[in-house]
């Protein structure tokens, strides 16, 4: 399927592992010229990346200071894709309301919500200028908190609904702004053991091994599997592309079957 979008650019934010390198990779493939901004500046995003970005997306100013330092490498910006999220798991706690500090609440609206509405802000006038599109990478954890940390199911909610008043906002302007709500993905987060997976894994007293064994079952996972990084960026290009024109401030889940509800 031809996605039209050969010769454009984008900016991806947490393009330097998991679903964000893949998001990376996948633009790439498609003739997109695009800049990585993560924390780390992996070996993998410089592979593919027309020029890769170190920023701490959780400030207002990394956020907005990526854009510009974007625009300068290719030019300007058709596509951004704010996919930055989740947060350090040495520093988040696992456990009930009151169990976490209030710190962890701004630092994971900070990471999750804020980060993708202060690199909006930032690239939004290049962005109608060139009528280009937005995705935000959610959660399903944005419809079903159960088993998210405290704060990020909230944060990820309100990431959502953002994207969508920002649709109705742009959408007359020749802008598309939708949502990728993924479920639980095999990207570095759940499958490396010194991160979320193996958070999760130690909170609840079980091997990491089993944790990952036991999730498709434990989740209601109706395809069987956790999904793959790949599969979700492969979603996020046709968004960004002419195949979805039409395709406006909507949600679209990519779980394998765990959310029940329509």
């Amino acid at each position: 399927m031809e996605l039209g979008i050969n010769g454009k650019t984008a900016l991806v934010t947490g393009a330097g592992r998991g679903i964000g390198l893949a998001i990376a990779e996948a633009l790439a493939a498609e003739g997109v010229r695009v800049v990585g901004a993560s924390r780390t500046v992996t070996p993998e995003l410089e592979k593919v990346a027309a020029a890769a970005v170190a920023a701490d997306l959780s400030t207002r100013e990394g956020a907005e200071a990526i854009v510009g330092e974007a625009a300068k490498a290719v030019g300007g910006i058709d596509f951004l894709v704010n996919n930055v999220g989740g947060g350090d798991a040495d520093r988040m706690v696992i456990g009930g309301f009151l169990d976490v500090p209030a710190e962890q609440w701004g630092e994971v609206f900070d990471l999750n919500l804020f980060s993708a509405v202060w690199t909006t802000r930032a690239a939004l006038p290049g962005i109608v200028e060139r009528r280009g599109a937005i995705v935000n990478v959610s959660s399903v954890n944005g419809r079903v908190p159960s088993g998210a940390p405290v704060g990020y199911a909230e944060a990820k909610a309100a990431l959502t609904m953002f994207s969508k008043r920002l649709s109705e906002e742009v959408a007359p302007l020749g802008v598309r702004v939708n949502t990728v709500s993924p479920g639980v993905i095999g990207s570095p987060l759940w499958r490396d053991r010194e991160r979320f997976g193996g958070k999760v894994a130690e909170a609840f007293g079980v091997g990491h091994e089993e944790l990952l064994a036991n999730i498709p079952g434990q989740f209601g996972i109706a395809s069987g599997r956790i999904g793959e990084p790949e599969e979700v960026a492969d979603l996020v290009a046709f968004l960004l592309s002419e195949r979805a024109a039409n395709i406006h401030g909507a949600d679209h889940v990519i779980d394998g079957g765990t959310l029940k509800a329509a």
